[in-house]
């Protein structure tokens, strides 16, 4: 296998578990992250002359270890971090070590230190989008909506709370676990919406973040199996899972998904869906993610009745909003009002999101187009979809939306 292929897999399946791994031995997340950085860095050095390991992230994880233990000497004030490397259980011989050694999934746990109370609420979420699950801070600063530069410095300084402040790396008393749990969710959710933002395929990465969430969400419900909002977020994103190969064509193009074939869904995936959304539904309380798998459940019954109830979807929106007034929530239950109701209703509905906050939303734009070329208001619907275009950074979304424009000048024009 080509080297760099070799280091861009191991950087996609292991990144995160390196880290924990690291991370748990030092209780320096940025002193782990850095050291592994080197690792890769000296990977793409050497593994082309001398080719890959039979197992990379061994030997990745070796390499990190040493040059951790290296830094410590180095710095004389890492006496502890020293200590603990040197007795840690990875093998002491360089053959062994890059061959057969083999580390615990602390990932889990890292979330879940990433979550600790004495650091800043806010940060959680990206600190355990960039620790466990590899985003830079640019990715993280995007779907947050701050400069690059801002949320790098606040992850900075979320990394050095959890060092300076000795937090344990392990994982909380029972007691504690539900209140840092929603804040581990978020981070496996927004995990898997940043895969799920993406339908060209272009970068095989974000196959990798959706498994990753998935893989994650599931070590959540076996440590609490009685969190509801853990089962309904295994069966959101199963039931999104199931469907991902049915949304590109065999030409690669964007297909939406009330035109899907729901024959090609996964429904070995919506099975296990429906199985984790009714066990979620014996605990309690109820939440926004099992509001959410709820309604993907009513979409992938279209598999055998063939229908959606619009109905139905609209009043789950309605209390999905009512738990989580999102955005997407709100301009998701205007197109459930626009099936169930008529585009009209839908616009009104539409119309009442105040204009500062959809400005720059894309899913607004691209429904409200539709909404208006069904009223036959062919030049503000171009406008829309002109400005939904625009604000499109998918190349499949883009090219599908500007076909629907460019239907409705061709449908203006025969008229």
């Amino acid at each position: 296998m080509d080297a760099r292929r070799a280091a861009e897999l191991a950087a996609r399946n292991s990144y995160g578990r390196l880290v924990a791994y690291l991370a748990a031995q030092t209780r320096d997340v940025a002193a782990a992250e850095d050291a592994l950085g080197d690792a890769f860095l000296t990977a793409l050095n050497t593994w082309p002359d001398q080719g890959v390991p039979t197992k990379p992230e061994a030997w990745l994880l070796v390499t990190a270890r040493r040059k951790l233990i290296d830094t410590a000497r180095r710095s004389q004030t890492q006496e502890r971090v020293l200590n603990t490397l040197k007795t840690s259980d990875v093998g002491s011989s360089p053959a062994l070590d890059s061959e057969s050694a083999s580390f615990p999934d602390d990932r889990l746990k890292l979330l879940f230190i990433c979550a600790h109370p004495a650091i800043d609420g806010a940060m959680h979420t990206p600190l355990m989008l960039q620790t466990v699950l590899g985003l830079n801070a640019a990715q993280i600063a995007s779907a947050f909506l701050v400069a690059p530069a801002t949320m790098g410095q606040r992850l900075v300084r979320a990394k050095a709370k959890i060092r300076d402040a000795a937090i344990a790396f392990e994982l909380p008393d029972p007691q504690d676990l539900p209140t840092r749990l929603a804040a581990v969710l978020e981070a496996v959710y927004a995990t898997y919406a940043h895969a799920w933002e993406t339908v060209d395929g272009a970068d095989p990465r974000h196959r990798g973040f959706a498994e990753e969430a998935i893989w994650l969400a599931r070590l959540c419900v076996q440590l609490m199996p009685q969190a509801a909002e853990a089962r309904g977020l295994l069966a959101l994103m199963l039931y999104c899972e199931a469907r991902r190969e049915t949304r590109r064509d065999a030409d690669g193009r964007y297909v939406p998904l009330d035109q899907q074939d729901t024959q090609r869904w996964s429904q070995p995936m919506i099975a296990e869906a429906e199985h984790e959304l009714a066990q979620a539904a014996t605990f309690n309380p109820l939440g926004r993610f099992q509001l959410e798998a709820a309604i993907q459940s009513i979409h992938a019954q279209r598999a055998i009745t063939r229908q959606v109830n619009w109905q139905a979807l609209a009043l789950l929106y309605e209390g999905l909003i009512q738990l989580a007034p999102t955005l997407g929530a709100l301009v998701s239950q205007a197109a459930a009002i626009a099936a169930a109701c008529g585009p009209a209703t839908s616009l009104q509905s539409l119309e009442k999101i105040p204009p500062d906050a959809v400005k720059n939303y894309q899913p607004y734009w691209a429904l409200k187009a539709h909404l208006l070329h069904q009223l036959d208001q062919p030049a503000a619907a171009k406008e829309a979809y002109q400005r939904a275009i625009g604000l499109s950074e998918d190349a499949a979304i883009r090219e599908f939306l500007l076909g629907r424009a460019l239907s409705v000048q061709g449908n203006s024009a025969s008229e």
